[in-house]
């Protein structure tokens, strides 16, 4: 008589979890780390002494930001 393997029963509730490898993490989270520095920068220093864009644009779009996080402008 031939056997058959079955697999186990599942029950609807359990999850099985799967890590994730750090090769695949790691683009992602330099991706994001960098992203945030720069919005940081942006919100934190820009058109100030280290300005690298001219004018005012920059400083009336990150101003409200700038306050809330509690950097001051004026």
């Amino acid at each position: 008589m031939a056997q058959s393997i079955a697999p186990p029963a599942v029950s609807p509730t359990s999850t099985a979890v799967t890590p994730l490898p750090l090769r695949a993490v790691l683009p992602w989270a330099v991706f994001v780390g960098t992203l945030m520095l720069v919005l940081l920068y942006f919100v934190g220093a820009e058109q100030g002494a280290t300005s690298v864009f001219s004018g005012a644009g920059v400083h009336e779009w990150v101003h409200d930001g700038r306050h809330l996080l509690g950097f001051p402008c004026h």
